[in-house]
Order: structure tokens, then sequence, then C-alpha cells
């Protein structure tokens, strides 16, 4: 009974700690349940004596504030300065740019699903949808990727001009200055279908739509600046492109050596203040045709014309390509990419000062200037156009297993093949679901720096699966080039995406949680201000608060953790249906256990977690992985719960709480201090991990899918650019799939009627022939089977060429050594 009374004691704490009772009534419980112990318990005098004199001891200091500041906060106080990692003006600017959103909730460790679900789902207007089943449609229909990539290493100039004259670069510009004033969804969708077309056409547009002059001048420019560039953009007269990356500045853009003295100069026969300008860029997409050249360097006033500092930080500007010293070089070749990209520099460039983004009194903001608009583009572009890849990738790799045949039945019943095709879908669903929330959210008003990092790596990491598996399941026909191949170029572009907008290594090691764990913590950005602070009086009795406010926080989430460990977390009231609910409740168990690892981690090593880039990364993955398996249970919770669509739900949910399991298992391994290791298995797997990865039933379902015609595979492929033309790459496989499945129970008819001997095929004879003669199938049928084989085989062709073909040009080959020379 004794026992049983401890028990009860420890769980009491822990439920009280888990449901955040408070201080004062956590205390003031803790002692009416001590007080019934003494009375009705048969424990011996002195344990109660014990039990007291400890409980007191603890209670009575704690809630005598004066007190508690000045023996215990003031300590750690000091020690929290001391331990707090050193922070770069630049990595101040990146925590205080954008918004914090879901990140924010999960990062609570107790997520409130019905928030989630509140969030509206992002619809097309009338307007977005007209201009994406037109223009976009046409546009998608006007490239050939082959013609692009080998023939011209160009846009052809009919698509030029269309994309131009059709607004395609201003969409995000507001109408009022002659754009489309697209939402941020309709700027996704846009960037999806023309990427799951080509890629070079998806990043042609991409560009001056995401991080470029347009949203720069939007969010501040002048008026002046607005009313006469944001028209030329919109309407193609003038093309944009935005000079960040050095050439010995790549990640730590901050180090750029680009800068802008200023100075005085004859501008337009006037002397005017302003700045000699030198740089040298490199990776700059559109550069090459750029018309208007955004660039970021930083200032220096060496002779006070503006003021008495010196250093002004990073700016950015605008600047005409046509300006005199404004040199742009020649073309990078990106892994065989055709999208126009390359160096540009000059060398002191005089600029007048209202070609600053944002005039004067921008200088020096540059870099908070360029983090928010980070956040925009990435939560855009880079995750649209790796959803258009992989549902390209989807859609032609199905339909290709489905087709294929080897053994007599068609390779998609392999199960390696499944095993394969199923984690492309399920890859696929849980980008697009992604892809969709996060731009939802910046419809919303949200500017999402974390998420934009966490989607940016986490979905072209997920392509780059789809694409090696499609590849894979292709086999000679994915590596042999040529007009009919559809999958080589986006497998040789893959890299590209992966080291662009903050390469995935620096982004998972050092960006999603690195900021994260800051940015997103309910505590921590407010205890760091708090210790800022000049006055120490004031400081402190804030960081009392917030110190036992986060005490008891951290304490709520790690006896959630263990407590939501021991149950199965079958208690934690959550939405969703009789397949779902227990996702919730998992992820319920898991946020509060990362929370838990995220304070255990940031008390122990402190600044040293900068240098700790594995368990950062890991504490990231676990982020990421709870943000996308959130987004993807909205996604299915958005489109009404389709049952048809359950297993790629499952596939897509269950492959991630696996990895998330698995990632807090290797923190805990590689923990520093294995004391405190052994105490976060306690808290985290006292029963050992929950969850496994998607069943082989599960994954085969969602292959059968891709393979087959349907609702299902419609909505996974929705947005995906899908031609029906036999004349074209990609329409010859779809048209192909609903002939050999047309096809299919007739050829079973004759297979059936030889096996039971009812139809003889004689030697050399044609069966289809045979099978009509016999009556097995009719006139119709035989047209119906021979349309499918003849189909079938072009869709499994591969290109050959002539030598001639194959020989290099020698005239332009020595040219080009010439001018290297």
């Amino acid at each position: 009974m004794i026992l049983l009374w401890l028990v009860g004691l420890v769980l009491g704490i822990a439920v009280l700690a888990y449901i955040r009772a408070g201080l004062l009534n956590s205390c003031i419980a803790v002692g009416v349940y001590l007080l019934a112990m003494t009375v009705f318990s048969s424990a011996h005098w002195l344990l109660d004596l014990v039990l007291w004199a400890v409980f007191l001891g603890i209670a009575i200091p704690l809630n005598m504030p004066d007190w508690r500041r000045s023996f215990i906060s003031k300590p750690l106080f000091k020690w929290f300065k001391k331990v707090l990692p050193p922070i770069s003006d630049t990595e101040q600017e990146a925590l205080e740019a954008g918004t914090v959103w879901w990140d924010g909730e999960l990062f609570t460790g107790r997520p409130d699903w019905n928030k989630l679900h509140s969030f509206p789902k992002p619809v097309l207007s009338e307007e977005e949808k007209a201009f994406i089943d037109g223009p976009v449609e046409e546009v998608c229909g006007m490239t050939d990727e082959w013609e692009v990539t080998t023939e011209l290493q160009d846009l052809p100039a009919d698509v030029w001009k269309f994309i131009r004259s059709n607004g395609f670069f201003g969409l995000i510009i507001p109408k009022e200055y002659g754009g489309k004033g697209f939402s941020a969804y309709a700027h996704s969708q846009i960037t999806m279908k023309l990427a799951s077309r080509s890629g070079d056409l998806g990043s042609t547009v991409m560009v001056p739509n995401s991080l470029g002059p347009a949203e720069l001048l939007m969010q501040f420019g002048t008026e002046e600046q607005k009313n006469h560039y944001l028209p030329r953009l919109a309407s193609g007269e003038d093309i944009p492109c935005f000079a960040l990356t050095s050439t010995e500045a790549g990640s730590d853009a901050g180090a750029m050596p680009d800068r802008g003295i200023v100075c005085k100069g004859q501008w337009q026969g006037e002397e005017v203040i302003g700045l000699k300008v030198t740089w040298e860029k490199r990776y700059i997409t559109l550069g090459p045709v750029a018309t208007l050249l955004g660039l970021a360097f930083k200032v220096y006033d060496p002779d006070g014309l503006l003021g008495d500092e010196e250093e002004r930080g990073v700016s950015l500007a605008l600047i005409p390509t046509d300006t005199p010293g404004v040199e742009i070089g020649n073309r990078h070749f990106p892994l065989n990419a055709a999208f126009m990209n390359g160096p540009n520099s000059g060398k002191d460039v005089f600029i007048p000062l209202d070609y600053l983004i944002g005039g004067e009194e921008m200088i020096g903001k540059g870099w908070i200037m360029l983090m928010n608009c980070l956040s925009v583009g990435r939560s855009i572009s880079l995750p649209a156009a790796s959803i258009g890849g992989a549902k390209m990738a989807s859609m032609t790799t199905g339909a290709y297993a489905r087709i294929r045949r080897q053994f007599g039945m068609p390779i998609g019943e392999f199960e390696g093949i499944q095993e394969a095709l199923g984690r492309m879908g399920g890859n696929t669903y849980v980008m697009n679901a992604a892809r969709t929330m996060t731009a939802g959210a910046v419809d919303l008003g949200e500017k999402p720096s974390v998420l934009s990092a966490v989607v940016k790596y986490h979905l072209t990491e997920r392509l780059r699966q789809c694409i090696n598996d499609a590849m894979d399941i292709h086999g000679g026909k994915g590596i042999c080039m040529g007009p009919k191949n559809y999958l080589g170029r986006a497998y040789q572009a893959l890299p590209i995406s992966i080291t662009v907008e903050g390469a995935n290594i620096l982004t998972r090691n050092m960006m999603i949680f690195g900021q994260g764990a800051i940015r997103c913590h309910p505590f921590v950005l407010n205890e760091m201000q708090a210790t800022q602070d000049e006055d120490e009086t004031r400081a402190l009795k804030r960081f009392d608060n917030l110190l036992f406010e986060h005490i008891g926080f951290a304490l709520g989430n790690a006896s959630g953790s263990l407590l939501l460990a021991l149950t199965g977390a079958r208690f934690v009231k959550t939405p969703g249906n009789k397949h779902t609910r227990r996702y919730y409740q998992q992820m319920s168990r898991l946020a509060a256990s990362f929370s838990t690892l995220t304070d255990v981690t940031m008390m122990i090593l402190g600044g040293e977690l900068k240098r700790r880039e594995r368990i950062s990364a890991r504490l990231g993955d676990v982020l990421s992985n709870l943000y996308l398996a959130s987004a993807t249970l909205k996604q299915y919770q958005d489109q009404g719960c389709p049952e048809e669509d359950l297993p790629f739900v499952q596939w897509g949910v269950e492959d991630l709480l696996a990895k998330t399991e698995q990632a807090m298992h290797e923190i805990i391994h590689n923990f520093p201090d294995t004391r405190v290791g052994v105490l976060l298995r306690v808290l985290v797997f006292p029963l050992g991990r929950h969850m496994s990865p998607p069943a082989d039933s599960v994954t085969a379902e969602v292959a059968k899918r891709l393979m087959t015609p349907g609702a299902a595979r419609d909505r996974l492929l929705d947005g995906c650019y899908q031609s029906q033309d036999p004349n074209d790459v990609t329409g010859l496989v779809n048209s192909t799939l609903h002939k050999v499945i047309a096809a299919d129970p007739l050829e079973a008819r004759i297979a059936k009627a030889v096996h039971k001997s009812e139809l003889e095929v004689a030697s050399g004879a044609d069966e289809v022939d045979a099978a009509v003669e016999a009556g097995v199938i009719t006139a119709e049928d035989a047209t119906l089977i021979r349309d499918a084989r003849e189909a079938r085989t072009a869709v499994i062709a591969v290109d050959d060429f002539t030598k001639e073909e194959m020989t290099p040009n020698r005239k332009k080959q020595k040219t080009a050594s010439a001018k290297t020379a």
C-alpha cells in the first residue's frame, strides 16, 4: 500500500505537469495528497517527514518571487548569458525575418489539430483557373524538352515571346501595375505544371516570380521604383535577374566581397552622391538575358557623405544591364540544362542612390530584405518545381510499369517494381500536401522562414528519390538519351535544385533546426532578448518569469512524452476518422518527445549545438517529418477523406513517423552525455519504438493505383501536364496505358482459349487472326489488340543515332576552343 501511495504521488506530479497546472496549483495539489497520505497510509513517520521536508523545501522557495530571483534565477541568468551561442548580424537578421506558423505549434509539444484543420484549403479563382487551363496548357504543348536541351540549348523564340506577352513574368505583380496579381497557390500551381513539362521552362518563369526584383520592389521599393519597374517587368519588357552569390561567398553570403563606395559622381550631367560598385557574381539565373540586374553588395562610406557610420552593411540595388561598366558574362552550362544562367561583374560602376531598392533609407537592410523574400520564394518555387517533376515521373512510370511486359506479365506486378513504384506514389502524395499547405500559409499572410527551409530541403530530396526510382523501373529506356526519353534530363538536372537557394547539406544541418529552435520555440528567443536588456533589474524580473514558465513547459512535455509513450497516446483526444485517428495520437506523442529533446539538448549543449551539426540535423528531421505528416493528413481531410486515397496517406504518414522515431533514436544514441541519453530514452522510448514503416500490402496498393486510371490517380496527378497526343513523348505513354488496359481482357481471352486447346495456332501464324477465325474475338477486338501492341512497342522504343549525328561539330568545337583560349 505504501508503494501504491508513492507511485500515485509520482504519477500525480507527472499528470499535473502534463496538464500544465501551474506552480502554485501544483504545490497545493501535492500538499493535499501528502496530507492524505500522512493521515490514511501506514507509512512510517520518518518517510512522511522526509517527503514533507522535500516538498516544503522546494515549494516554499519557489513561491517566494524575491528569494527565487536572487538565489535561482540570477545565477541561471548569468549562466545563460555565458552559454548563449554567438549570433552574427546575418544570423540575427535571419531570425528576425519571416513569421512563425504551424512550426511554432509543433514546438509547443502539444499541437492543436483542430487549429490545423481550421486553416482554409487553398483554392484557385476563376481567373487563375482560366490562365492555367489556357496559356499555361498552351505553352506546355509548345515546349519540347529535347529541342530545348539539345538542339537549341534555349527555349524556342516563340516560347519566349509567348511567356513574355502573356504575363508569365508578372504572376505576383499586382494588377494596378499591369501584373496578374495571382495568389501564392496559383503561382505554385503554374510553376508545378510548367516544371512537369520542362524543367527549363519552369525555371525561366519561376525565378522572376520568386527571389527577384519584383518581390523586393513590392515589399521595399519606393513608389517611384514601383511605378517605373513593375509595369515593365509585368509586360516582359524587362527581364530580371538577381545577383547574390559571389565567387567566394556562397552559403556564407555575409562574407561577400562585393562592395559599393559612397562617393560623388556625374549622373545625367549633374554631380550627385552615389556609389561606385564593384562585384563579381556567378550562378545567376536569367543573367545572360536580363535587362534589369538586382544586385547585393556591402556599402562603405569612408568620407562620411551619408553619416558617421563607415560600414553600412549589405544593400540591394536595381541596375539596368546597359549601365556603363556592367559586364554580362557568358553562360554557365549546369548539367545540360538549358535555362539561362551565367556570371556578371562590374568594376567601379557608378550608380545614383535612387538605384538602391527602397532608396537611401534602406542602405544596410539588404540582408533582412533578402530573408523576407527568400522565405516566400522557397515556400513556392522550388517545392512547386519539385512536385512537378515528381508528378511527371509518377505519371509516366506508373503507366510504363503497366505497359511494359516481362515474363508474360506487366512489370508492375513484380514486388520489386511495386516497392519502388509505391515509394514514388507515397512520396508524391506527401510532397504535394506540403507544397499546398505551405503555399496556403503564404496566402494567409505568413512568411514562413523555417518551414520554407523544410519544404525546400525535403521536397527536393524526395524528388531525387522519385526520379531515381523512376530510372530504376525504366532501366535501359531511361538511360538512352533522345527525343523518346522523358526522364533523362530530369535525372541529369537533379543536383541543381539540391544546391540552389541554400544547399541541402547546409539547410538540413544548420538552418532548419538552427533557426527553428530559436525562432519557433515559445521561450528561447524571449529569454535571449531578456538577457540583452541593459536594465539588469528589469531583465532579471522578465527572465525569471520566462524561466519558470519554461521549466513548467519543459516538465509538462517530458511528462507528456513519458505518459503518452506508456499509454500509446490512446487517451489523447484528436480529430480524424477510424483510419487516421491513431496517426494524430502518435504525432501528439512524438511532438511532446520532440519538445523534450529540444529543451534538453539546448540546455546541455548550449552554444556548442551550432557545432553539433548531426544532432541539429536530426532534430530538424523530426520537426520536418512532423510538419510533412501534418500536411499529409490535412490534405486528406481537405479532399473529403476519399477511401481510395487511403493507401497514399498510410504510406506517407507511416513512413514519416517511422523516420521520426529513427531520428530520435539516433539523437539519443549519439547524445554527448550518456547519462542524459539514458534519461532521454526512458522519457521517449520507455516501451521501445512504436512505429513501423509502411507494410508491403500498403506499398502494393499505392503501386496499383499509379498503374490504374481512376479517381485516386487523377487526384495525385492533378496539376501535372497530361498530354494524350500519341505524337507527344509523354502523351504516347498516357494514351497507350488506356489502350493496353482495354486490350488486356481480349489478350487474356486468347491466352485462355489456347490453354484450353480451344484455339490452335499454326507455327508462324498470327494468333490474333486465328482467334478471329475461330470466333474467340471479333475483328474489332483484333484491331484493339493490334493498336495496343503497336503502341506498346512505340513506348518501349529507345532512340539511336547515326555516326554523323553523334560526331561533334568540329567547326563549333574549334570556335569554342579559340574563344576559351
